[in-house]
């Protein structure tokens, strides 16, 4: 929706937009495949998540086969913009990917802050909506710096996106996965990272808990740190954050 709204938006016809939304979606879905494996996580919008169904090994091969989809999806354009939409697709992936790698190096510990998490969060979510916009961008004429600086703005929604993604783990978000998923993985979260600001002294015993494995991580201590989130403040200060960002990009 986003790349079809963008190309209209920018003067071109959302109609030549939908091979490109449709090569971004690709993508999208295979970053989540393999996404899940990482964490994980074995529930996906409400189901089974792949691996979890038809085991880790298939679910790397459907994942590594999305990946290759999204080039085939341009092979409708003329060459030139295809070309174009090749390289912006290429260029965009190895942002995602390497945001994914910053995220799974995000270790729980006293040196890691929210530049960190920015860092991460900004190349893993961030470019994902960006790249439908600058894609569009492309289609719609515009100069590729002008499309580079329109698509960046809308890297801070991928922000937004992942901070609520974040405080949804509390309540187990929408179907998505396991309530305090985010703790079992041990996850230097933007929930971990407000309580942490708010109460400084319980940093070892919070961070005691998000370094054990998943098998060793007790359902209690889980419950227990999500009670402390909630109850000390950081979810409301999140939200807060949450808001504020929401109604400065509507003011962008």
């Amino acid at each position: 929706r986003l790349a079809l709204a963008a190309c209209e938006a920018l003067g071109g016809r959302a109609e030549d937009a939908v091979d490109w939304a449709a090569a971004v979606e690709l993508l999208h879905n295979a970053t989540l495949i393999h996404d899940d494996i990482q964490d994980g996580d074995r529930t996906r919008r409400g189901k089974p998540a792949l691996w979890a169904r038809y085991g880790a090994a298939q679910a790397i091969n459907t994942g590594d086969l999305l990946l290759m989809l999204p080039f085939r999806a341009l092979r409708r354009y003329p060459p030139e913009a295809q070309a174009a939409l090749v390289q912006i697709l290429a260029e965009y992936a190895e942002g995602t990917a390497r945001g994914q790698i910053r995220e799974l190096s995000l270790s729980a510990s006293p040196d890691k802050g929210w530049s960190d998490y920015f860092d991460a969060v900004s190349g893993k979510t961030g470019t994902l909506f960006a790249l439908p916009v600058r894609g569009a961008a492309e289609l719609a004429g515009l100069m590729p710096t002008e499309g580079a600086e329109l698509a960046s703005t809308f890297s801070s929604i991928g922000v937004l996106y992942q901070l609520q993604d974040d405080l949804l783990d509390l309540s187990g978000g929408y179907g998505r996965r396991a309530r305090g998923s985010d703790i079992y993985e041990g996850k230097l979260s933007a929930v971990v990272l407000t309580h942490l600001d708010l109460h400084p002294r319980e940093s070892d015993e919070v961070l005691q808990v998000l370094r054990q494995s998943r098998d060793e991580t007790d359902a209690s201590d889980v419950e227990r740190l999500i009670a402390r989130f909630i109850e000390g403040g950081a979810a409301a200060q999140l939200l807060s954050r949450i808001e504020l960002l929401a109604s400065e990009l509507l003011a962008s």
